[in-house]
């Protein structure tokens, strides 16, 4: 059997079984248990193959009928154009979460710091959000924390990947915990989070990829979803810098509730909610008096 034989076998079958973007499935899963690229594959596709790689392929097809995402089969997703190690440990990053990013760095190039920017990522995950911005901005003292020591450990791993390890300190705790008591109080230029929104009632009708597979514990935002907002609101004005800034990403359909949280909080002053690309409002902006 041919490469091209195979690669076609496996696109009908995954499209048998309901898969998304069969083809393209079948040709990164074949590429995968090749140890080739995408490229590469193609540059062979009439190359034979012998019996242990066609078995190595149908495993890794099984997988992903039985509905685990192809982003953790791969051990890999593309967050801002940075190759990010992922795995059940973390939430795969979206590509809708690089406004986060957007907005994170537009705040650091309007603002005339007369010292290092400092930047609080709660709830970092893969470490994506925290990872591009040192990317980005050389200059910036960065935090990045999380409830999860096994996503803090593979954050770590992608930070010495993309060469950012020492730009950013990773810390163990649930939000704001880890920092209290500390002299790192209220020193915070920019607090940034996408915490878990998702309704707990909810959860079980999400699709099978993301319910039985990503952490629960990154998605659960408590029986209303905004659990972590509340919470989350009312400590940042003991972290923020006057003048500083909070942003949120919000699930579809959050935006005024969280923002009627920010206003009872009273420590803030301007509110925007901002939609991503496909027009769902994404992300809470305000800053604080």
């Amino acid at each position: 059997m041919t490469i091209l034989e195979l690669l076609n076998g496996s696109t009908n079958y995954l499209k048998g079984h309901q898969i998304e973007n069969p083809r393209l499935n079948a040709e990164l899963l074949l590429a995968r248990s090749l140890n080739l690229s995408r490229e590469e594959l193609y540059i062979q596709l009439h190359g034979s193959l012998k019996e242990r790689e066609k078995e190595a392929l149908e495993k890794l097809v099984q997988r992903r009928i039985s509905g685990e995402p192809l982003q953790y089969i791969l051990e890999h997703q593309e967050f801002w154009s940075i190759d990010f190690k992922v795995d059940p440990r973390v939430l795969i990053p979206r590509p809708e979460t690089e406004l986060l990013v957007e907005q994170s760095l537009l705040i650091l190039s309007e603002n005339s710091f007369k010292r290092v920017p400092s930047v609080l990522e709660i709830g970092t995950g893969s470490g994506a959000i925290a990872i591009a911005l040192a990317k980005e901005v050389k200059i910036i003292f960065l935090i990045a924390t999380d409830i999860s020591q096994d996503a803090l450990v593979l954050a770590k791993e992608n930070a010495k990947s993309a060469g950012v390890q020492h730009q950013i300190k990773f810390v163990n705790g649930d939000l704001f915990g880890p920092l209290r008591p500390s002299k790192e109080r209220k020193l915070f230029d920019l607090i940034l989070s996408n915490p878990p929104y998702i309704i707990r009632p909810e959860i079980g009708s999400l699709a099978k990829e993301v319910r039985d597979y990503e952490p629960i514990i990154a998605l659960d935002g408590g029986e209303d979803g905004l659990e972590f907002y509340r919470r989350l609101i009312s400590q940042a004005p003991f972290y923020l810098r006057e003048e500083g800034w909070l942003l949120l990403e919000i699930g579809q359909g959050q935006g005024e509730k969280v923002t009627d949280q920010i206003e009872k909080n009273g420590a803030f002053l301007k509110q925007q909610i901002l939609p991503d690309l496909s027009g769902i409002e994404r992300v809470v902006k305000a800053q604080r008096k």
